[in-house]
């Protein structure tokens, strides 16, 4: 089959742009998180349905391969930029425990209960 030609089922080819609902055509850096992943379960469920045209393998792996790579990048610089803020959220916290322990005496510590530890 061509790319692009429809299958036996009447979808259009798996792995022909756009065929599934991904977006091939797009940057991997443009896509949305949720659409780079939703893009990532489509080709794995190509892969693993032996639905792709071995033609286009080593394509969709690339693509696959990219979008990985992407998400991975996100998270790490968004656990690098949550490190950065529990810190900010930890004092700001602190500062209000001191600033209700002066007026407040021990109801500061009656607030705490249930609070995550660590993160005020």
């Amino acid at each position: 089959m061509a790319t692009g030609t429809k299958r036996p089922d009447g979808g259009a080819k798996a792995g022909a742009p756009g065929s599934d609902g991904s977006t091939p055509g797009v940057p991997v850096a443009e896509l949305s998180y949720s659409d780079a992943s939703q893009e990532l379960d489509d080709i794995i469920a190509e892969l693993e349905d032996g639905l792709v045209d071995v033609d286009l393998l080593v394509a969709r792996l690339q693509r696959a391969t990219d979008i990985v790579d992407e998400l991975d990048r996100r998270l790490r610089g968004t656990r690098l930029h949550v490190e950065e803020l529990v810190p900010r959220l930890e004092s700001i916290g602190q500062v209000a425990d001191d600033e209700l322990g002066e007026e407040g005496g021990d109801d500061a510590d009656e607030r705490d209960e249930g609070t995550a530890p660590g993160l005020f």
